[in-house]
């Protein structure tokens, strides 16, 4: 007997072809009825035909689905069979939804069958960069509202023709239903224009800009999927240091692109799962060791003893990469550091003009911004530096379901926003320096689309760092108000701890945490902490000694000045004076005179902060082995030391940072670190041991306090998260101690163990005080 099932699903099931996959399926079963999106991204199926039938074609949906689709939950509801169908369909979206929020799959990569047709000559897409099917391309990036569908997407200015039509209608072809098709004849244009804004003719427009970079010292601004990208050769040290200079980027490592897999490997090391990353559907830059035959300029990543490479994600990649001659091109985001990428034309002329040579433009409307993300491999693990394209929207899936909803606005640098919602927390893109007013507004855009982009017009909570100075604590009561919502501030390594508490879907634990900076509960800068730690509440244990920052923030900029701060307390003043002298002169500015000034601060305790931050101790170090003595960019000399000690051996120099009690509780003397430092230093110990030797003290001291009181309290799991973990051997050193100790160590794998995902840790944080009342 005929029955009929209303089916709803939600997950990623909307731009990955599951609709055309479900009208297969269907007529496959014999089924009649009819899919459709809905509005919150989730889909619904109604079909008649025997319950036995219905059933197989409900399993099979789970087990044959897209390769690119995620199902999260099938909710069937029976009744009896109307006899209204004939066939099966797909019709019309409806703007409603089934009260379960699904969410659009992140923007996708050129697909194999797409980048063989646009290079095969009798192909109508012929070398058309703009080519896509249901299974590769646009999707976050051209969104402008649910149900996803091409009137709702940038691509609505682009009628497809007759040939596109067919194809669109056609449920047996790839493109049945794929919202951004479209060809040379419907679809959107490249247009080349040189420096001064003029247009450049040409019939092949990739041809002529690859012919542009490989004649040296040009730098061609390209505008991508989720923005515009500054390109050049990376074997010209001469156009190299150029962009360096036009973009104030004087030591920031360079992106680059290259062709293909075997390209890579012929200047940097690519392990199993670095080669997985890279040709994935996600294609996000991963940082690579150099290989000894490294052979692009130094200049690409001055100091660094790695470099961070993508493939081609879009057929404008592809076709220039293709007729290049460079093993690699630069290809790092058009603005100036920290700022939002450029996605508009006028915009990027304007503000790019007498800085490029040319611009290779498209006319296709960038609807979200969306940076590319950064992976590294740590401990055999993908971890990201910056989760954005590829990956945003998708949202973790927690552990608990939350009855208030709850925006988080992230802390100061490499912000995100983050919408929690019931069991799911959704994080945007990449948004960057909020302490710029651009990057501000357009960390509020960000939080505006993702709320409608999951039908909120309204939370609970605005959860922000507890930083008084943040310009994100600042706009939170504003947003909350706006909102109707109360705002909440979450102190910064409890939210760090709580990301990574929620990731792994577990309760409480013993938590490292490292990183440059975060407003302690006391209002000092924390930064080398363990802590006792659960969603709601924290317990500072142990960690790092307190050290005095002269001038404060210049302490951050100059690390010299932390050398003095975190000698102050080891050594009578001359000493101090003679060691900066001899060792971190190139720190100071003004000479000795400036070192006298910084001696009289620390005297008088006159502008002087106070610090546990394990980043500014790694700085410190990197100072006085004079590896680098001024950060231009975040984290630069933690991040060059670590390319230092990655050619030394820390079995050849024993370093071991002892602990005291203060206060209660344990912590490591940084102090007596850095004079055992200078001692070795005056041995001539190769500053590669050094480098090693520092790492794997501060990593052991670490992990031998967190390992001492998950013992004595019973917990048997300990996790580390923060910007410092970002160090492969600090990583690693820590792993290895905890899991010597018989305890289970946790590390991020699905969002950043620095500041870009800290807005998820917010969010979580707040949802459990709302539960706790």
């Amino acid at each position: 007997m005929p029955t009929r099932a209303e089916i709803s699903v939600t997950g990623i099931v909307q731009g990955v072809g599951f609709r055309p996959f479900v009208y297969r399926l269907a007529t496959h079963h014999g089924l009649v009825g009819f899919v459709r999106n809905l509005g919150d991204a989730g889909v619904e199926i109604v079909v008649e035909g025997e319950r036995r039938t219905i059933e197989a074609f409900a399993l099979a949906l789970r087990s044959e689905q897209p390769p690119l689709a995620r199902i999260e939950d099938v909710k069937i509801v029976w009744g009896q069979a109307s006899g209204e169908f004939s066939a099966f369909n797909v019709v019309e979206s409806e703007k409603r939804g089934s009260g379960e929020r699904s969410v659009l799959p992140p923007d996708l990569a050129l697909c194999d069958d797409c980048l063989k047709e646009m290079l095969n000559p009798i192909d109508r897409r012929y070398l058309y960069p703009f080519i896509t099917c249901v299974n590769c391309g646009p999707r976050f990036t051209i969104v402008e509202d649910l149900p996803y569908d091409r009137p709702r997407t940038s691509m609505k200015v682009f009628p497809l023709c007759p040939d596109c039509i067919r194809e669109y209608t056609d449920p047996a072809d790839r493109r049945y239903h794929a919202e951004p098709t479209c060809c040379p004849v419907c679809g959107p244009k490249l247009e080349l224009f040189d420096a001064n804004g003029d247009r450049v003719d040409g019939n092949n427009l990739t041809l002529e800009v690859a012919r542009l970079l490989d004649d040296g010292n040009i730098i061609v601004a390209i505008k991508g999927i989720g923005g515009t990208h500054l390109a050049a050769k990376t074997t010209d040290d001469d156009v190299l240091t150029r962009l360096r200079r036009e973009f104030n980027r004087p030591q920031q490592p360079f992106a680059i692109m290259s062709k293909d897999l075997e390209t890579v490997r012929t200047f940097a090391e690519v392990n199993e799962v670095e080669a997985g990353l890279l040709t994935s559907y996600r294609r996000p830059i991963v940082v690579l060791n150099k290989s000894s035959n490294y052979a692009l300029s130094e200049l690409v990543s001055p100091g660094l003893d790695s470099v961070g490479v993508m493939l081609p994600y879009s057929g404008i990649h592809h076709l220039i990469l293709g007729y290049g001659k460079d093993p690699a091109y630069v290809m790092t985001s058009a603005n100036v550091s920290g700022m939002p990428m450029l996605i508009d034309n006028a915009e990027a002329i304007a503000k790019l003009r007498g800085s490029v040579d040319y611009f290779l433009l498209h006319n296709r409307k960038i609807v979200n911004r969306c940076d590319d993300s950064v992976v590294k491999v740590i401990d055999g693990k993908p971890t990201f530096l910056r989760r954005s394209r590829g990956w945003v929207p998708e949202p973790l899936k927690l552990s608990f379901r939350s009855g208030v909803s709850v925006l988080a606005l992230g802390a100061e640098l490499n912000a995100t926003v983050a919408l929690l919602v019931n069991d799911r927390c959704f994080i945007s893109q990449h948004v960057g320096d909020t302490t710029k007013f651009e990057t501000l507004s357009y960390l509020q855009e960000a939080a505006q689309h993702l709320m409608h982009m999951l039908n909120l017009d309204h939370v609970d909570m605005v959860a922000h760092d507890l930083h008084p100075g943040y310009a994100t604590t600042r706009i939170a009561p504003r947003l909350a108000d706006q909102l109707g919502a109360e705002p909440v501030s979450v102190q910064h390594h409890h939210a760090h701890l709580s990301k990574l508490l929620a990731e792994h879907g577990l309760a409480e634990f013993v938590g490292i945490v490292a990183d440059g900076i975060g407003y302690g509960s006391d209002g000092t800068a924390w930064g080398g902490e363990v802590m006792v730690t659960d969603m709601g509440s924290f317990e500072r244990v142990g960690g790092l000694m307190k050290q005095p920052m002269p001038g404060g923030d210049l302490a951050t900029r100059f690390p010299a000045r932390m050398v003095a701060g975190i000698l102050w307390g080891a050594l009578d003043p001359p000493e101090i004076e003679q060691i900066l002298k001899e060792f971190c002169l190139n720190g100071f500015r003004h000479g000795d005179r400036e070192i006298s000034v910084v001696l009289r601060q620390l005297e008088r305790s006159l502008n002087i902060f106070w610090t546990s931050s394990c980043g500014r101790v790694l700085d410190a170090v990197a100072c006085l082995l004079g590896i680098c003595c001024e950060r231009t960019y975040e984290g630069e000399p933690a991040i060059k030391l670590e390319a230092v000690a990655d050619g030394g051996d820390p079995d050849r120099l024993r370093l071991k940072t002892a602990i005291k009690i203060v206060n209660g509780m344990k912590v490591l003397d940084t102090s007596h670190l850095l004079v055992d430092i200078i001692d070795a230093l005056r041995k001539s110990v190769p500053k590669k041991q050094i480098a090693a030797a520092v790492q794997r003290a501060l990593a052991e001291g670490l992990a031998e306090v967190a390992i001492d009181v998950a013992s004595s309290r019973g917990i048997n799991i300990v996790g580390g998260s923060g910007g410092v973990f970002y160090n492969r051997a600090i990583t690693s050193t820590v792993r290895k101690s905890v899991e010597e100790a018989g305890l289970k160590f946790i590390q991020h794998e699905l969002l950043p163990p620095g500041d870009g995902g800290i807005s998820v840790g917010q969010a979580v944080v707040a949802a459990h005080r709302a539960s706790a009342g």
